[in-house]
Parts: structure tokens; sequence; C-alpha cells
């Protein structure tokens, strides 16, 4: 059970959301998308919060600033999330005007809207479980995206709400985090993007 729960945990890890949610939004789109816009969005994405991260994170290693790609300490936290924000917004600011998708924009702003909320909180010495924000984010847009196209995606919702409850398990059985510290970090992660939401939907 142990090895299930931790091989469960590397693959829903939060440095794949963005991604994640660009790759969704085109997929279930029934908007004309060219073969230029999505590949204008999603290269530069997955190059500035994938690659870029995991090129930051073993520097970050080498330094002696985090010991593991989970950052289970709260102090750990602190650069990484640094990264993270720096990243979004060149993403909001650089990538996603070149190639406009209204929805993409405020997904990711929310994204950087609980990024910051989460790296708050680590001042505060409260370590938010980063796999919940990231599961809350992407629960929340994926129902976004089903009401604002009308498309039944009814079953990918009830899956996704059945992974994220596994992956909150997860978290707990590994010892990572706390009730508190799991149940905030959906709520940062769900609540930043349904306060987007009004804007597009």
């Amino acid at each position: 059970m142990k090895l299930f729960f931790k091989i469960i945990s590397h693959i829903f890890h939060p440095i794949f959301v963005p991604i994640a949610g660009t790759i969704t939004y085109f997929v279930i789109t029934p908007k004309y998308s060219p073969l230029e816009l999505q590949s204008g969005n999603i290269l530069p994405i997955f190059i500035l919060t994938i690659i870029i991260p995991i090129i930051s994170f073993f520097i970050l290693k080498n330094l002696g600033v985090v010991r593991s790609i989970f950052l289970p300490g709260t102090n750990e936290r602190k650069y990484p999330l640094m990264i993270q924000i720096a990243l979004l917004l060149m993403i909001i600011i650089k990538v996603i005007p070149n190639n406009y998708t209204l929805e993409v924009y405020f997904f990711f702003v929310g994204l950087l809207s609980a990024t910051m909320a989460c790296l708050f909180l680590i001042f505060f010495k409260f370590k938010t479980s980063l796999h919940m924000v990231g599961m809350g984010s992407y629960l929340m847009f994926l129902i976004a995206l089903s009401i604002h196209f009308e498309i039944n995606i009814i079953i990918a919702i009830s899956l996704f709400t059945l992974l994220t409850g596994i992956l909150a398990t997860a978290r707990l059985y590994l010892n990572r985090h706390s009730r508190a510290e799991v149940l905030i970090g959906f709520l940062i992660g769900f609540g930043s993007q349904l306060l987007t939401i009004k804007f597009w939907l």
C-alpha cells in the first residue's frame, strides 16, 4: 500500500498541473484551435513549468537548499515557490498574450494566486499540501470548462474527484501532511480557480 501511495504521489505531482490544464483545455474546447495556437501555448508552458523547475530543483539540491522533490521541510518550499511564481508570471505576461486563450489565461492567474497563498502561509510556518493545491485547481478548472462549453464530461470530473480523494489519503498515509494541511491545500487550489471564473465563465 505504501508503494502504491508513493506512485500516486509521483504521478499527480503538482509540477504537472499547469501543462495538464493547458492540454485539457485544447482537448475539451469546441473552439477552432490551429496547431500554431496550441503549440504556441503548450511548448513554452511545458518548458517553463516542468523543464526549468526540474533544473532549478537540482541546482537547489546541490546547494543544500532542498532535500527531496516533495519538499518535506517548510523552509525548503520558500525558494521553489518563489521560482514558480516568477515562471507563472512569465507565462501570464509573455507566453499567453502571444497566443491568447482567455480560459487558459485565467487558469494561470488562479495558479499564481494559489502559489502566492502557499508562499504567504510559509511565513507562518504552515506547510500547505501542494499536491492538493494542484488537484483542487485542476478539478475546479475541469468543472468550469464543462459548464462554460456545455459539454458533459461528468465521467472525467468523477474520476478526478476520486483521484483527489486517493491523493489526499496518500499524503496522510505517508505522513507528509496533517489533515489541516491537506484540506487547506485543496481549498486554496479549488478556491483560487473558483474566484477567477467570474471573469471568463
